[in-house]
């Protein structure tokens, strides 16, 4: 047994430290981007657009997949957007296979009696998904530029006058506005995601775009310059993020974009956990597929290097938990080896250092909130919650990179959404819900693994790392029983 510690000893201390370092370098871009932030919060005044003298043709953009709940809403609120009837157009992107595309149907019929220039555009192949139809909608579109909103999304009248102006460049790609929420209050679950896209838009969005390095269009809730999708290679739909894919191309040709924090666009955020874990699961594996192909091409570029790394470090956001997951197997094996060598665990200013990650996420949150005005104070438990909620979804990260090393192919699936924007409103009894994902049995037993670590180490007294590993714990806790409960709860459901 000896002879078997002292063997693996070499190779797990140099993989803690190449995993903590890591950590490090994640954590400490987390900081220099809030500072970033917080030193740029003031470029909205600044940044104010040039008056138009005229205002160019625009085409809005709403692709659908089967939204029975929330279509008519979406094309409502573009059909009320505030801009020259004869230099605006809207092309509903269609691709339902169920009662949406009459729901659909009807509605372009009722808006065109009323003088609004809709067309109705269904597809009866989903080829390429969202960028097929993307790409299908921009070869008719009219527009010089492009507006594009999701179903579950509800832009304001003002919406295309407030971003326009912002291409007063002629190198200017995209304008991209921040993500608001319809729903943020209905549930713990809505609220926790509500802080993670407040950070994302308040803090990485914002201080990419002011420091000129790359970001990205969010999908939706953004304008497209036609010529410059074009220029770029169109929209492609050989990864699961079609949106970053097109904007780390527009930004290799030379393009340039902007972000308007100033500009809030209202969404739904899923309410069922299941669609939740989906979503999550094509964020995370469309943002591997994109770091696997254009880190080494920006790498290779004369970009500075301040540029390539950050580039780098947003693309592998979602390598936070295969670090995290590096962890969680670590731990236990630095336990064993701990009694034979006292002093392992032990290192000047350890200590110190852990306390700071366990306390980045929670500072990351909060300066956020801070950035966007909102009370933040009586909230800090539940955005301490946050902090140790992204556990949960780490092996739901993992598949995802397991499905890109294997080559394999999935289908890009939607987030369904049930028109919620209130807490007295019920989705139970309605259609598009998601069965349950079978990874919650592996995350429970991963979350066992954890609270076993846990143990361990308050045994040896190693208190931090007892905390972490109990951290981990509830976060794969809350996540799959969350998840179980919720479903089992629409299962036995009456109203069904």
């Amino acid at each position: 047994m000896t002879e078997l510690l002292n063997f693996i000893l070499v190779p797990v201390v140099v993989s803690y430290a190449l995993v903590m370092a890591m950590l490090f370098v994640y954590v400490s871009n987390y900081f220099y981007l809030a500072w970033l932030s917080w030193r740029k919060r003031s470029l909205r005044k600044s940044m104010a657009p040039r008056k138009m003298e005229a205002w160019p043709q625009v085409t809005v953009q709403l692709p659908i997949y089967n939204e029975w709940y929330v279509a008519e809403r979406l094309i409502d609120s573009a059909a009320a957007l505030d801009y020259p009837c004869d230099l605006f157009e809207i092309q509903v992107l269609d691709d339902s296979t169920d009662e949406t595309f009459s729901l659909i149907h009807e509605k372009v019929k009722e808006l065109c009696t009323r003088g609004v220039n809709i067309v109705h555009l269904h597809r009866t192949e989903r080829t390429g998904f969202k960028a097929g139809a993307l790409a299908q909608g921009l070869a008719q579109a009219r527009g010089e530029y492009v507006a594009i909103f999701d179903a579950d999304f509800m832009p304001r009248p003002d919406f295309l006058r407030r971003t326009i102006p912002h291409f007063e460049n002629d190198r200017v790609a995209f304008v991209q506005a921040r993500w608001g929420h319809l729903n943020r209050d209905y549930s713990l679950l809505t609220y926790l995601q509500s802080l993670s896209l407040d950070a994302h838009f308040a803090i990485d969005q914002l201080a990419r775009a002011a420091s000129g390095y790359f970001f990205n269009f969010n999908g939706t809730a953004g304008v497209w310059r036609k010529s410059a999708i074009l220029d770029a290679g169109g929209w492609r739909a050989d990864t699961l993020t079609e949106d970053l894919d097109l904007s780390y191309r527009v930004f290799l040709r030379g393009w340039s974009a902007r972000y308007v924090a100033d500009v809030e666009v209202p969404a739904e955020l899923p309410v069922s956990f299941t669609a939740y874990r989906r979503q999550q699961h094509r964020w995370a594996r469309g943002g591997l597929e994109c770091a696997v192909r254009y880190i080494p091409v920006i790498w290779r570029t004369r970009l500075p290097f301040a540029h390539k790394l950050q580039a780098t470090l947003h693309l592998t956001t979602y390598g936070l938990h295969f670090l995290t997951l590096a962890l969680i197997f670590l731990y236990p094996i630095l336990l064993v080896l701990a009694k034979p060598y006292p002093t392992l665990l032990q290192p000047i200013g350890i200590g110190l250092f852990l306390n700071v990650l366990v306390l980045a996420p929670t500072i990351y949150f909060v300066i956020a909130q801070k950035l966007l005005r909102r009370r933040w104070f009586m909230d800090l438990p539940l955005i301490f919650l946050m902090s140790i909620f992204s556990s949960g979804m780490i092996l739901n990260t993992l598949r995802a990179g397991l499905q890109i090393l294997r080559r394999r192919e999935i289908p890009f699936e939607r987030t369904p959404k049930y028109g919620i924007t209130r807490r007295d409103q019920s989705w139970n009894k309605s259609r598009y819900h998601v069965k349950i994902d079978s990874l919650v049995v592996f995350e429970i037993a991963l979350a066992c693994l954890n609270l076993w670590t846990a143990w361990m180490a308050w045994r040896t007294d190693h208190l931090l790392m007892m905390i972490y590993a109990f951290l981990f714990a509830v976060g794969l806790f809350f996540t799959s029983g969350s998840t179980l409960l919720q479903s089992l709860s629409y299962r036995i459901s009456p109203s069904r």
